[in-house]
């Protein structure tokens, strides 16, 4: 009896052992965004999903606040370095509120990288932009430009006042708005990422200038509430509304005619290429330096600049000669 009792336990001490050692070798990497429930972030995380599958051992954790603020990001870092992940990969609301936490990740041997809405470098070890940040700015503005070739009055609808890629795309476009004949920007407004608050930005863009000829918007959730509002004025096709968006959202809106074009580059390769660079730096196997590269899966590898940061492509336009191919996709 003493014998078996002794065979048994050390069979179920092996069993434990050889489970802690796979359990050890697991990754766990969280992808954390803005704001859960927007369809941008939904599909970086199906990219993230996939990276994680073809690596095999990683367990990607989805999570974020419920509203765009630093505050509830703050609190989605300090749970995680609690839950003692190996990397988090986050696309910031405010660079420069989140770095005392993300250095307290780092500090803990966290791998820290931020992607699509950055960091300060303090804060991170590298940025990951979805594109150039010069081609954006310059594509924002070149497609209401495209369509009003008398120039005309436009407006910006961002997301949060202290959103990073908002506002360097604003200011990157702003340096080019002179290369555009009569292009005039009359104003920026803030719906925070909230579709009912960029409703009621554009809803008020469109009473306070008479001659406006065009909204752009650089975000995902203000480029379809300012095309939703457009069409409910019955300015569909008055007033163009151009931007950043997904397809899924913005097919319906440029049937209406509310939206010539727009652009974006692919939420599933950028959830994909953060969650390969996370998990290439918490491997060990390389290291963010100034010129050196970062293995990206199968879109390739990302060259960092002195800022340590890098740009996975270029942004894609969609209008009605390709958005059908698209919507059932993102």
């Amino acid at each position: 009896m003493k014998k078996t009792t002794k065979l048994l336990s050390a069979a179920l001490l092996a069993s434990t052992m050889a489970w802690s050692s796979a359990h050890a070798e697991d990754m766990r990497i969280a992808l954390v965004v803005k704001a859960l429930g927007i369809g941008f972030f939904e599909a970086a995380a199906k990219g993230a999903e996939e990276a994680a599958a073809e690596l095999g051992g990683v367990e990607i954790i989805y999570t974020g606040p419920t509203d765009t603020t630093a505050e509830g990001q703050i609190e989605v870092i300090n749970a995680l370095i609690a839950q003692k992940v190996d990397a988090i990969a986050i696309s910031a609301n405010d660079q420069d509120a989140l770095v005392p936490s993300l250095k307290k990740a780092m500090s803990r041997g966290i791998t820290v990288i931020s992607w699509d809405s950055g960091v300060a470098p303090e804060g991170r070890q590298m940025h990951l932009n979805p594109s150039s940040n010069s081609l954006i700015g310059n594509m924002i503005v070149k497609m209401a430009a495209d369509h009003l070739p008398d120039g005309g009055d436009v407006a910006v609808l961002s997301a949060s006042a202290t959103a990073t890629n908002q506002n360097i795309w604003i200011e990157e476009m702003n340096k080019v708005v002179g290369d555009y004949p009569g292009i005039n920007v009359v104003a920026t407004v803030y719906g925070d990422d909230l579709s009912d608050k960029s409703y009621r930005e554009a809803q008020g863009l469109m009473s306070s200038h008479g001659d406006l000829k065009a909204i752009i918007a650089p975000t995902s959730v203000g480029i379809v509430a300012a095309a939703q509002a457009v069409s409910d004025a019955g300015k569909a096709g008055e007033i163009l509304v151009t931007g950043l968006g997904l397809p899924s959202e913005m097919a319906a809106h440029v049937d209406s005619g509310a939206s010539k074009s727009f652009a974006i580059w692919n939420p599933i390769d950028l959830g994909y290429a953060a969650t390969m660079i996370s998990y290439n730096l918490a491997k060990g196997e390389t290291k963010a330096t100034a010129g050196g590269e970062i293995g990206m899966g199968r879109l390739g590898a990302v060259t960092l600049s002195d800022s340590l940061d890098g740009a996975m492509s270029d942004p894609f336009v969609y209008d009605a000669s390709n958005i059908n191919d698209f919507k059932d996709i993102f």
